[in-house]
């Protein structure tokens, strides 16, 4: 009961930082504002709360248990952290809007839900780096991915010359581009260490229960190191980039959870 409490409180308080930035951003039109501060803090509450809920059920005295809801509540978590301390220094907060309502649903999922078991034997400091690596990309890679969601909401109504509307509360297209590629440059050096690591440290990173991710992870690096690359060569940017971004935001999608979902919730097998 003390877990579901916790873990309801955490919903709730996800759902009111959602909220309150969603009229933070209508604010801006009407001139009504919610306290900056005010939003960080409701977010911070709740990633903490969230922490509490879960550290628990994914730090068991048998292993890491990474079941599909705990790895989603897990990336959710840390995607909330990382979107939240990016908050204080970069105008990124409004990705909270759609970032945070998520959270609340691993959360409860996991909490209220638990479902399958899938422990992971620990014992090693290389497994646990590269699972910090591999979780903390695919945080920043899906933060990029609702970055170019919002950046294409953007653009579309630029060149249609209706910039009115929550579109005047977001930075200027430019900045919006540049945050896009910070955190897919970012993203991409932990996706390149959690390959890495993989390599090094996994017995066989192409083994019949991992080749499919190894596979999809790996295509996924390719296409956002083009990406990279043709942003330097060539300054892609807009439509280019936004394609290449989802696009890569899919394959490790299904990289991992694609797998874990058909694994463990259809054929009731560890993933």
């Amino acid at each position: 009961m003390y877990t579901i409490g916790l873990a309801t409180l955490a919903v709730i308080l996800y759902l009111l930082t959602s909220a309150a930035l969603t009229l933070r951003l209508a604010g801006a039109e009407t001139g009504h504002h919610v306290r900056r501060g005010t939003v960080l803090t409701l977010g911070f509450g709740a990633v903490i709360l969230h922490a509490m809920v879960l550290y628990p059920e994914v730090f068991t005295g048998h292993g890491l248990d990474l079941a599909f809801f705990n790895a989603a509540s897990l990336v959710a978590l840390l995607t909330a952290v990382v979107l939240l301390l990016a908050a204080l220094r970069l105008p990124v907060e409004n990705l909270g809007i759609p970032v945070l309502p998520i959270a609340a649903a691993t959360v409860a999922l996991a909490s209220w839900n638990p479902g399958h078991r899938s422990a992971i034997t620990a014992g090693s400091w290389q497994l646990d780096l590269h699972i910090l690596f591999s979780v903390l990309a695919y945080s920043l890679f899906a933060l990029a991915a609702v970055q170019a969601i919002l950046l294409a909401i953007q653009e579309r109504h630029l060149r249609n010359r209706h910039p009115g509307g929550f579109i005047r509360a977001l930075p200027p297209l430019q900045v919006m581009e540049q945050l896009l590629f910070q955190m897919i440059g970012t993203g991409f050096a932990l996706l390149s260490a959690a390959l890495l690591s993989g390599f090094l440290f996994l017995e066989d990173i192409f083994a019949q229960h991992l080749v499919h991710k190894t596979i999809l992870s790996m295509s996924a690096w390719v296409i956002f190191g083009i990406l990279l690359w043709g942003r330097w060569k060539f300054g892609w940017r807009g439509r280019t980039a936004i394609r290449w971004t989802l696009s890569g935001f899919v394959l490790l999608l299904l990289a991992y959870f694609g797998s874990k979902f058909v694994l463990e919730m259809i054929l009731h097998k560890n993933a």
